[in-house]
């Protein structure tokens, strides 16, 4: 027995194969229509042209002529709490860590999140009081501390930042010449000051 041939057949299609121009393929669209989507290219393409902020007098490349002694030490709700964990003072161990004198300054937002945190957090509350520390007001809407301590750092390089937030530590870090100290192995550490010590 022979294999019978199979012919191809030209002129049919099935609709399965038979493909679809899109509503919005370029072959549809009409002269003018093409033009007005490019001149909108065009505009977007300017308008991402963006303005790159000028850099304070006080920074040189990346080191920061602004913080010298006594250094300001503006200070998170979450450091407050973790210094009360390690039973740390906090005026001393910001001293011993710098090796200089210190301010230690506390925003409106980090007194009313302390305040928010209710009994767990009254040790940390009571510290904070203290009338030898240094008192920020806030003129902005919100008690969000993170927020505020990054507006502060961003408009004036002249604060450490006391921290032991992650998220916190993320965005200050994107900001240059701002250093970071944190509370770890029960004392503070610093993190990106000029000259410090390594450890």
């Amino acid at each position: 027995m022979g294999v019978a041939k199979r012919t191809r057949k030209f002129a049919t299609a099935s609709m399965t194969s038979i493909k679809l121009i899109g509503k919005r393929d370029d072959r549809r669209k009409t002269e003018a229509e093409k033009n007005v989507e490019l001149e909108l290219q065009k505009k977007k393409q300017q308008e991402a042209v963006r303005e790159i902020p000028q850099m304070p007098s006080s920074m040189f490349f990346q080191h920061n002529t602004a913080l010298v002694p006594p250094y300001n030490v503006l200070v998170d709700t979450n450091f407050l709490s973790r210094t009360v964990g390690a039973k740390l003072p906090l005026m001393e161990s910001a001293m011993d860590c710098l090796f200089a004198s210190v301010n230690i300054i506390i925003s409106d937002c980090v007194m009313a999140e302390l305040e928010k945190l209710g009994q767990r957090y009254r040790v940390a509350l009571m510290i904070a009081r203290d009338e030898r520390w240094t008192r920020l007001t806030c003129d902005h809407k919100g008690t969000y501390a993170d927020d505020c301590i990054v507006d502060r750092i961003q408009k004036h390089r002249i604060y450490i930042v006391g921290t032991n937030d992650r998220d916190l530590k993320r965005r200050i870090r994107k900001v240059p010449g701002v250093p970071i100290m944190s509370v770890a192995k029960g004392k503070y550490l610093i993190e990106r000051l000029p000259g410090a010590p390594a450890t």
